[in-house]
């Protein structure tokens, strides 16, 4: 008997932003859906409009899988698991273990299929993916600030600021042509 799969459908009892009060609570199965969903956008603008050569389709599920270890550790907030390079470095000792122990939880023979979408350390096309996990992140703020939760202000400004730094055209061009469309409410959409 194989765990695979029933384990990552366990992604919906992961909440994301624990630290932090939330109108709409998320969790990282909902998440990764979104960082899919923008991961591949970013690689269709890049191949689109700057000259790339990236696979949308892998993309969407580096993007699927990106949280899976998660299962096991939890979602240790940021300002834990970045508070000093000790901590840092023993997380990420933590979810490479993790992840193994995932991986293991399929058949040998399909397990050289996930490898490459749960190990991306080094990847240069898993860029697209943190850079899309970081607009999830800021529209995570703007919808709790639309429903009146200032707590999620600071958080706004300092991943706004961590988007504007980005050196990708490919983000820039998503944050200026769709990302303000996440304020609107659902009547300015339509």
């Amino acid at each position: 008997m194989h765990h695979f799969f029933a384990y990552i459908s366990r992604m919906k009892h992961i909440k994301r932003w624990g630290l932090m009060r939330n109108t709409q609570e998320e969790n990282i199965k909902e998440h990764s859906l979104d960082v899919a969903v923008i991961a591949h956008a970013l690689a269709v603008i890049k191949n689109t409009y700057f000259g790339g050569r990236v696979s949308p389709e892998r993309m969407l599920a580096l993007g699927i899988y990106h949280e899976v270890g998660e299962v096991m550790t939890g979602d240790l907030a940021t300002p834990i698991k970045y508070f000093n390079p000790k901590i840092k470095k023993a997380y990420g000792e933590i979810e490479e273990m993790a992840l193994e122990k995932i991986l293991r939880m399929l058949p040998e023979e399909m397990q050289g299929e996930y490898e490459k979408y749960l190990f991306h350390e080094g990847n240069p096309e898993y860029a697209l993916v943190k850079a899309a996990d970081k607009i999830c992140a800021y529209i995570k703020c703007v919808e709790e600030i639309k429903s009146g939760n200032m707590e999620f202000e600071k958080a706004k400004n300092n991943i706004a600021a961590d988007l504007a730094a980005m050196q990708a055209p490919e983000v820039q061009f998503f944050i200026e042509k769709f990302l303000p469309s996440y304020a609107l409410t659902l009547d300015e959409l339509n």
